[in-house]
């Protein structure tokens, strides 16, 4: 997915305090990105992509971003980074949802 590259170039400046992963399986899924802390006192990042899709009954961005949320619950997609001991609470989960140029984000 192109945002997806393009997210990910824009992350190459975190390379110094964070391990960028992409696409890799955790909890019941794969996510999108994760921004994986070197130091566990830091906050996490978990960030997930979705396209508008009226087809599948969504009306606004607001819908998308939504199920972005959704699916980084549903999925687990946190698992990985409790078991490596970052508290919950210094997991952040971010939505992104884009419709042509526009684009927006949320957080869970």
């Amino acid at each position: 997915m192109f945002y997806h590259g393009f997210v990910l170039g824009l992350l190459v400046d975190t390379q110094n305090d964070y391990q960028v992963k992409s696409n890799r399986e955790s909890g019941y899924g794969r996510y999108d990105v994760i921004l994986e802390p070197h130091r566990n006192t830091d906050p996490a990042v978990i960030m997930e992509f979705k396209v508008f899709a009226p087809d599948e009954g969504e009306k606004t961005l607001e819908d998308t971003v939504k199920r972005a949320l959704q699916q980084i619950e549903t999925k687990k997609y946190d698992t990985d980074l409790l078991a490596r001991g970052i508290p919950k609470e210094r997991i952040l989960k971010y939505g992104f949802a884009f419709q042509g140029k526009t684009c927006l984000i949320r957080k869970g």
